[in-house]
């Protein structure tokens, strides 16, 4: 059974900096596509980044220049580093993965395992 933890949340001032890891547990096989994406309350989950196994990265509008994703096959773990943090960031953060079949992009319907998310609270 693949499981994926989360850590690395935590409360920070804007400005300040966090990097949110991705534990990947349970199955030898790499994801070929990974991503981050987040809720706020009273909000819709909105896609942040995401990474396929060649390396090619995608982000979405409100986070580019600020977060960056990577990951670390041999550790079988998936990274968000976030710079420059802003209130609006605030939100729960989940990471994501499929195997395959379609494009790498956080709007694709195929991410089918989901972690249980880590809070990040960036206050003013």
């Amino acid at each position: 059974q693949v499981q994926l933890v989360e850590s690395g949340g935590g409360s920070v001032q804007a400005g300040g900096s966090l990097r949110l890891s991705c534990a990947v547990y349970g199955y030898s096989a790499s994801f070929y596509c990974m991503g981050w994406f987040r809720q706020a309350p009273g909000k819709e989950r909105e896609g942040v980044a995401a990474v396929d196994t060649d390396g090619n990265t995608s982000y979405g509008d409100s986070v580019k220049g600020r977060f960056t994703i990577s990951e670390d096959n041999a550790k079988n773990t998936l990274y968000l580093q976030m710079n420059s943090l802003k209130p609006e960031d605030t939100a729960m953060y989940y990471c994501a993965g499929f195997y395959g079949g379609d494009a790498c992009y956080t709007s694709s319907q195929q991410f089918d395992y989901w972690g249980r998310g880590t809070q990040v609270t960036v206050s003013s």
